[in-house]
């Protein structure tokens, strides 16, 4: 397994089209057969910072994932909304176990 974070800082004003393009990614992200979890949290004192918790089942899900037509729409969509650069930190799992995702 392997959880992904990326780190978003969005610009007020493109908060709710951030979201919406966001959110139809998640939705069909957890459909893919090598997804386990696709979280999308928004920071509480500073709505303009999200995380995306990304849960892969394989070590090749990552690069599938990045193929897909919805993460293509999404990633063109937001490139401009961002305050900053989107940052990603891979994670191994330690628990659950695997099978408990």
């Amino acid at each position: 397994m392997q959880i992904v974070l990326v780190y978003v800082h969005v610009k007020s004003q493109s908060l709710d089209a951030f979201m919406k393009a966001t959110l139809e990614n998640a939705r069909e992200s957890v459909k893919e057969p090598g997804i386990a979890r696709f979280d999308v949290v928004q920071q509480e004192d500073d709505p303009t910072r999200f995380i995306l918790v990304e849960v892969y089942k394989t070590a090749d899900a990552p690069a599938a994932h990045r193929e897909t037509a919805h993460y293509a729409l999404w990633r063109d969509t937001v490139a401009e909304m961002m305050s900053d650069a989107r940052q990603g930190v891979k994670y191994k799992n330690l628990f659950p176990e695997d099978a408990g995702w």
